[in-house]
């Protein structure tokens, strides 16, 4: 078990995707401050299920990914922080915040993959299919469909889940996925729901 510092968001982290944030917090920027006294700054990223990002005394899913502090600049304004996802965990006990969020985290095993095999190659198809139907019709704020991935099947799935142009409370269905099976079937399934919602909702609008 680790205790990790944490930092909820109104969107999911997966691993192998970045993560930017403007942090003008009080309490934030003394956790960045903490952490980068580390030689390796981390912090955990879980969805918010209630509540706001702003102020404290939201309610938070249980499951989250370990943030890996890339790079910090302090221009006049808030705190400028890349980071990017690695290790997924699961919260065990939520520790007091004195003064931002802290808990008992147990990280949750890699996936066993060799390879991607056919699922990967057609989840990767359905999700970029899914990206460029949506830039056409400007149905959704999203990433570009020819966007490179990495090469390790795993970081490309997880690439895959974040880019899916969906809602938070999807993409937390894939972070909470058992096995890259799993994973694949679920991210699969629900693209190909969304790909349809899209495209009855351009034909009811004509």
């Amino acid at each position: 078990m680790t205790v990790l510092p944490m930092f909820p968001l109104g969107s999911v982290l997966f691993p192998a995707m970045p993560l930017a944030l403007r942090v003008f917090e009080e309490r934030y920027l003394k956790m960045m401050g903490a952490i980068l006294e580390d030689e390796t700054p981390r912090f955990g990223v879980v969805l918010i299920e209630r509540g706001s990002e702003v102020g404290g005394g939201e309610k938070r899913f249980d499951h989250g990914t370990v943030a890996q502090v890339l790079q910090v600049e302090a221009p006049d304004g808030p705190l400028a922080v890349v980071a990017r996802g690695t290790a997924r965990f699961r919260v065990l006990e939520w520790l007091p915040e004195d003064p931002y969020p802290m808990a008992r985290v147990e990280f949750l095993e890699g996936f066993d993959v060799a390879d991607g095999g056919p699922g990967l190659e057609a989840a990767e198809k359905l999700v970029r299919d899914t990206l460029a139907y949506v830039a056409e019709v400007g149905a959704h704020d999203s990433w570009p469909s020819d966007l490179e991935l990495s090469d390790d099947p795993a970081e490309k799935a997880w690439q895959l889940a974040g880019i899916a142009p969906l809602g938070p409370l999807d993409h937390y269905d894939f972070l909470v996925a058992e096995t890259f099976q799993d994973l694949l079937a679920t991210l699969s399934a629900t693209v190909a729901d969304a790909l349809e919602t899209f495209r009855l909702s351009r034909e009811s609008s004509e």
